[in-house]
């Protein structure tokens, strides 16, 4: 007789996550909350200027305006944007 797997468990054998940088987690335990905001602002522009020459790269006929709209629209789903 085959036993089954609860969902919890083919759940946690699907998942897969890289290890606790413990190093990274002391650094930013360090800084005051306003020097957190200002890394998590800069990780996000970061993240979103890889998005915008990945779509330039892609869609070299698009202006900056186009552009942009891409990257919103694929971190944010947006109503009445069709792309």
């Amino acid at each position: 007789m085959e036993t089954t797997k609860a969902p919890d468990d083919t759940l946690s054998e699907a998942l897969h996550f890289d290890p606790i940088d413990w190093q990274q987690l002391q650094l930013l335990a360090q800084l005051t909350p306003a020097q957190r905001t200002l890394a998590m602002i800069r990780a996000a522009e970061f993240v979103r200027a890889g998005l915008r020459g990945t779509f330039r790269r892609r869609f070299p006929e698009l202006s900056d305006e186009q552009i942009n709209m891409k990257v919103l629209a694929h971190l944010t789903p947006l109503r009445g944007y069709k792309p």
